[in-house]
């Protein structure tokens, strides 16, 4: 079944997790590596999988680069991956063995690591993601950031048995320049769209502390659930007092 599925990845500066991530796709025959300005090594290590057709193209957003690389592909079921992700043997010998349904789009969990250690709190457990899905009744919308897949009434979502490791994060520094990244996308995607303020920022990120930390746990995993949660509320302040400046400019 591997002949009819094929995997995207987007990378940029992702040599840290790129050769365990493409080795343990390597029984898919094609995956589209679409590259956004890569200064490190990610362009060398895929290189060496036969299996991997690299495009670049500039950063014009998540979801139109994805729709991009899907664009790309050569088979009709597209597998979207991140190159930070990491497919288990199980999860491969699942997908591969799957009665294809194109009425279907096929969900996984995801287990999100920071340092190495598995997160079970602030919303990173319990963490479903559609990823498998036909390119012919399925694509990614265009939003610059938290893309997602445009699932309509006469599609069903089916989720697989096994699941894949995440490793989101390994340093502070990760968390505030993805943080940063996506409030200035947000902000420059919904600026004269949506309205903000900075009591509007504020109470955004009160209450996206109080969720994390209390309501979904984060005080129970130390210093990384008080890090993960501070965080969070860093990035709802932030995404809307940067489109408050947006708004104003």
């Amino acid at each position: 079944m591997y002949n009819n599925i094929s995997v995207t990845i987007l990378t940029k500066n992702s040599q840290k997790y790129l050769d365990e991530c493409l080795s343990a796709l390597s029984d898919f025959n094609e995956i589209i590596l679409l590259d956004n300005g890569s200064s490190d090594k990610t362009l060398e290590i895929a290189k060496k999988y036969s299996n991997v057709i690299i495009h670049k193209h500039e950063f014009i957003g998540f979801g139109p680069l994805k729709r991009l690389a899907v664009s790309y592909t050569k088979n009709s079921w597209v597998l979207s991956v991140d190159s930070d992700e990491i497919f288990s043997r199980e999860l491969v010998d699942e997908i591969l063995s799957l009665q294809l349904d194109e009425n279907y789009v096929y969900t996984i969990e995801r287990d999100n690591y920071y340092n190495k250690k598995l997160i079970k709190c602030c919303g990173w457990d319990n963490d479903v993601v559609d990823r498998l899905f036909n390119k012919n009744s399925v694509n990614f919308n265009t939003k610059q950031v938290h893309e997602s897949l445009v699932i309509t009434n006469n599609i069903s979502v089916k989720k697989l048995k096994n699941k894949f490791k995440h490793y989101t994060f390994d340093s502070s520094s990760e968390l505030l320049l993805k943080m940063d990244k996506y409030a200035n996308l947000y902000a420059k995607e919904h600026k004269n769209q949506k309205k903000s303020s900075p009591l509007k920022a504020l109470s955004s990120g009160v209450f996206a502390f109080f969720k994390n930390y209390i309501l979904q746990k984060g005080f129970l995993f130390g210093y990384e659930g008080l890090l993960i949660s501070i965080s969070n509320a860093n990035g709802a302040f932030y995404k809307y007092i940067k489109l408050y400046e947006e708004n104003k400019a």
